[in-house]
This record gives structure tokens, C-alpha cells and sequence, in this order.
């Protein structure tokens, strides 16, 4: 038994929820987004609850459910509340600006790098400081994709911390060479 297919998915005030033809219909204050469900799923809606249970009793139904759950339960958070990440830039002569649908990022290189922002996902800068990238949206994976392909273009590094990290992110330290001893 899947501990999260089994719990029970609230829907708040002001998202509405239907599904016609295995597609998932979520509208919120946020904007509206839509799921296909897998056939060896089954969402329920009763009231203001929805239910998944297993279409038939397999093992591929088994692993499907909580995620079909899973996935349910981000598309109305998405609607509802929507998706932030944030994104650090640490460096000396490292510097980002958003121009638009587009991030100029000076990260060291012999060129700069512009990156294109996706539909449904919007960036900007944080207002108090300038080396934090906002990444927000509706849809949890389109977020976390796109701040992933921004981390990707200059990972943090070791020795000295230089990087994109993510607000929060810890990261380990190495002891860089020293000088040798005779």
C-alpha cells in the first residue's frame, strides 16, 4: 500500500477541478493547468476531495498511484500558490540582468551567456539583491527544469564557493594546495 496514493488531496477555495477523457482540469487564481492521467490510476472527485486509487491490482498500477498523486497534488498547489526557486550567483565580476524574456549573465567566460526564459515561467531579480535570481510559475517541473539549466551554466565550485547555488544550498568546501615544505 502507498502511504502518499492513500492520503486524500484537499481542494482549497477558488481552484476548480474536473476531468474529462483521463485529462485533469485545474483553474486557479495562479492560472490553469492540465494533467493526463495514466490509465492504471483513477482520480476520484468528491466535494471538495479528491481521490486516487488503482485502476487494476499490478505491480506498474502499484507504482503509479502515489505518483499519479503526486503529481495531482502539485498542479493544484501550482494553481493555487504557483512555484518559486532562488537562485544565488556568487563570484567576483560575476553580474546578471533581466532584459525581458531573456537573462544576460557575465559568468567569467570569454562571452557573455543570454539565456532564454520558457513560456509559463517568469525571472527576475530580487529586489534587495542583485546576485539573487527569482525563478517562479505555475508548473512545478517547467520551475525546477529551468533553474536547473541556469545552475548548469556555472556550478558552484569547491575551492572557492564561485557559482550559481541554490538559496539554502550548503556547499562542501575543499582544501585548495599548499605551499610545499622542505
Amino acid at each position: 500500500m502507498s502511504k502518499i496514493g492513500k492520503k486524500p488531496i484537499a481542494i482549497p477555495d477558488g481552484v476548480e477541478v474536473k476531468v474529462t477523457d483521463g485529462i485533469l482540469e485545474a483553474k486557479g487564481p495562479k492560472g490553469s493547468l492540465s494533467l493526463e492521467i495514466n490509465p492504471q490510476a483513477k482520480v476520484n472527485i468528491v466535494e471538495k476531495e479528491i481521490t486516487i486509487e488503482k485502476a487494476r491490482n499490478s505491480k506498474e498500477a502499484s507504482a503509479i498511484w502515489g505518483l499519479t498523486r503526486a503529481l495531482v497534488n502539485n498542479v493544484i498547489t501550482g494553481v493555487k500558490d504557483g512555484y518559486e526557486k532562488k537562485l544565488e550567483l556568487q563570484g567576483v565580476g560575476y553580474r546578471m540582468a533581466v532584459a525581458g524574456k531573456k537573462i544576460n549573465l557575465a559568468l567569467g567566460f570569454s562571452h557573455p551567456v543570454d539565456v532564454t526564459v520558457p513560456e509559463g515561467v517568469e525571472a527576475k531579480l530580487a529586489e534587495k539583491e542583485n546576485n539573487v535570481l527569482i525563478i517562479s510559475g505555475i508548473d512545478k517541473q517547467k520551475v525546477g527544469q529551468f533553474a536547473a539549466v541556469v545552475r548548469a551554466l556555472k556550478k558552484v565550485e569547491p575551492y572557492k564557493g564561485k557559482g550559481f547555488r541554490y538559496q539554502g544550498e550548503k556547499v562542501r568546501r575543499k582544501v585548495g594546495k599548499k605551499a610545499g615544505t622542505k
